[in-house]
């Protein structure tokens, strides 16, 4: 059933390639430099750190916020990070999941909070984060490697779009989720909206919040192999050099390896979660 054409197709290429590229690359590039320069020093202080004190960290960090179970799971995984040799190649995916969750919770919650608080902003964002989470992952590969290249920063960018979302939608859910009654109480004491926020309603809303910055996390993890696509280092090559050569021991050694870091961020997140109650 074809009763018009649209070209879509060649509106999109003429608007990237005679417009977007030549009018905003130089803005582009210094993005590129500043999130490169970034994940850079993220994985350099990953990887120049002795192995054994930043698996002492987790452990310590595990045991102190999820208990002794999770603790002994962390000792456990840090373990077999180091017995099959992925450990360079976990702290890359790692700095990339930082910089990733750290850029996803400081534009996501500040534009949650917007939302909870101005149905118009709201009524806007709502769409577009449907847009974001609907949209197949590597469709806006493409204009991520077009505007920044390969590497490190596409795969951070890429990563933003798709873990973005939870921390706008659970940041905003949980300011709404304020009762009525403390915030009438809170105004009639005289507390201004700046007050409201940041005494009431962001306290109540914490483990909401936290909740979202969990699911962030884990989306940004479950983006490692996606990521391997464009360039970016870690675990991901490794399962992405299994697939292409149908090797089973090796997909399976690098896919063990993501699922190690992402039981050991998801507890100690839930641990924090719980803590805030």
């Amino acid at each position: 059933m074809n009763y018009f054409e649209f070209p879509l197709e060649d509106i999109t290429n003429d608007f990237v390639n005679n417009w977007l590229l030549p009018t905003l690359s130089g803005f582009f590039d210094q993005i590129s430099v500043i999130l490169r320069s970034f994940v850079d020093a993220v994985t350099n202080v990953l990887t120049s750190t002795p192995a054994e004190v930043i698996a002492i960290l987790l452990i310590a960090l595990a045991w102190w916020i999820s208990g002794k179970g999770v603790a002994l799971f962390a000792l456990i995984g840090m373990l077999y990070l180091g017995s099959v040799d992925l450990w360079t190649e976990s702290m890359q995916t790692l700095a990339i999941v930082i910089v990733s969750t750290i850029i996803s919770v400081l534009i996501g919650i500040p534009v949650g909070i917007l939302s909870a608080t101005n149905s118009v902003i709201d009524k806007t964002v709502r769409p577009i984060l449907d847009f974001m989470q609907t949209l197949p992952i590597f469709v806006y590969l493409i204009p991520a490697i077009l505007l920044f290249g390969l590497g490190g920063v596409p795969a951070v960018i890429a990563t933003f779009v798709f873990a973005v979302p939870p921390a706008v939608r659970m940041t905003s859910l949980g300011i709404k989720q304020v009762p009525g009654e403390v915030v009438e109480a809170s105004r009639a004491y005289g507390s201004t909206p700046r007050q409201l926020l940041i005494k009431v309603q962001l306290p109540l809303a914490l483990p909401t919040i936290m909740a979202g910055v969990n699911q962030t996390i884990m989306l940004a993890l479950s983006m490692a192999v996606v990521a391997s696509m464009i360039g970016a280092p870690g675990l991901g090559s490794i399962v992405l050099t299994g697939i292409s050569q149908v090797n089973v021991g090796l997909g399976l050694t690098g896919g063990l390896a993501i699922v190690v870091l992402a039981i050991v961020l998801d507890r100690i997140t839930q641990g924090i979660t719980n803590k805030v109650k």
